[in-house]
């Protein structure tokens, strides 16, 4: 099998982590040697319940059952998709009112940097160096590290970039700029939070400009960082809120969401000003209803708070020197990048899932899906700690 793994599937490195998987449940992943494995990175913060979370499960054999694709996005009424879309905009303060929804992330970047410049008739994109969006054009062209988008180029043009965290760099947004593109956290920089208002500074100057704001919630949406939304922290509204990752609970999808009115701007001048043929899926959908039902009716979001502390109170050793982000989206900042590598490579072979960041190398990722209990989080801390001890000695 690992043969043909890297003979017939494309690759994204040279060397894969090559774990070869039997199934799935709960925390864990289960090799084909019957070897358990805690996961304490959740399909990179896409599995916000676990792996096959029964709800989910249900729901997506429900409706698999029932029809699957039908029709491109938009032109039926599908239930799974309206029943989901309503209740998330119950959730969302206003304006954000509309969703459209796609089939990745990145895909929901391109879908509102689309809509950004549709709705004010400018050009001119603001991003943050050190942004990670996605990995299509558009995103790329957002990306805030230069190595990796140079082999690219040319990408799309008339993009800035300011310092996260900044306030003097914000005066490069202006009357020219259609849209200020942020992650609420920074997550592949290291998840760097905003800080000393930051966010509401960003959101003031938009205000001043005319520009549109659009927060990139695919990482730390949907309950990771202890509320639905992180910008709920910082008591910044953007004007678009893009969406992905953790929202069907490892099933593949994005979304972007607006006013009713700005959204309305995509179905003339030109029509289909966004189209995609899989989004809005069913089967998708509905996974997607079950997690948000599942997430906002338990009491998930309120122990995350409870069990970022137990990590934080755990993991303390000097060769741990930071410990960076919020809930369970979070990052130990190591002495070095050979000491990063170490744990999560001997960790694997210890039998817990870690892993890396993209752009800081220092950076060991810890976002383990919400389901996870305080038992297996001592125990995967355990391992971390028993590793940095015999690496230490």
């Amino acid at each position: 099998m690992k043969k043909d793994f890297l003979k017939y599937q494309a690759q994204t490195t040279p060397h894969p982590l090559a774990l070869e998987i039997s199934h799935a449940k709960g925390s864990y992943v289960y090799d084909t040697k019957g070897k358990a494995h805690l996961d304490f990175v959740a399909g990179v913060s896409a599995c916000s319940l676990g792996h096959c979370h029964p709800s989910v499960v249900k729901a997506v054999q429900q409706q698999a059952a029932k029809y699957m694709h039908v029709m491109v996005y938009g032109e039926y009424i599908q239930k799974p998709a309206v029943d989901y879309t309503k209740l998330l905009a119950s959730l969302l303060p206003a304006p954000l009112e509309s969703t459209y929804l796609v089939n990745s992330g990145t895909e929901a970047i391109e879908g509102a940097i689309k809509l950004a410049r549709r709705v004010t008739g400018r050009s001119q994109l603001v991003s943050a160096h050190h942004a990670y969006h996605g990995n299509t054009m558009g995103s790329l062209s957002l990306m805030g590290f230069e190595e990796r988008k140079a082999a690219f180029r040319p990408l799309i043009p008339d993009i800035s970039f300011i310092r996260f965290n900044h306030i003097g760099d914000l005066k490069k947004i202006t009357e020219k700029t259609a849209g200020v593109v942020l992650e609420t956290i920074q997550g592949g920089a290291g998840f760097i939070e905003p800080k000393n208002g930051y966010l509401k500074k960003v959101r003031q100057r938009c205000d001043e400009t005319g520009a549109l704001l659009i927060l990139d919630e695919i990482q730390p949406g949907f309950g990771r960082t202890g509320k639905l939304f992180a910008f709920e922290h910082y008591d910044c509204i953007p004007d678009i809120l893009v969406l992905g990752k953790g929202m069907a609970s490892g099933m593949p999808v994005g979304a972007f969401t607006a006013s009713e009115k700005m959204m309305a701007s995509l179905q003339h001048a030109p029509k289909l000003g966004h189209i995609t043929t899989f989004g809005g899926n069913p089967v998708i959908a509905a996974a997607c209803l079950a997690t948000l039902k599942e997430i906002t009716k338990t009491d998930l979001i309120a122990q995350t708070q409870k069990k970022e502390e137990i990590f934080r109170k755990k993991l303390q050793h000097p060769f741990i020197k930071e410990i960076r982000g919020k809930g369970l989206m979070l990052a130990l900042i190591m002495k070095d990048s050979k000491i990063a590598d170490h744990v999560v490579l001997t960790c694997a072979q210890n039998g817990l899932i870690l892993f890396w960041l993209l752009f800081e190398p220092k950076a060991v990722r810890i976002s383990p899906p919400l389901t996870i209990s305080i038992a297996e989080i001592e125990k995967g801390c355990d391992i971390i700690l028993q590793v940095l001890t015999q690496l230490e000695q």
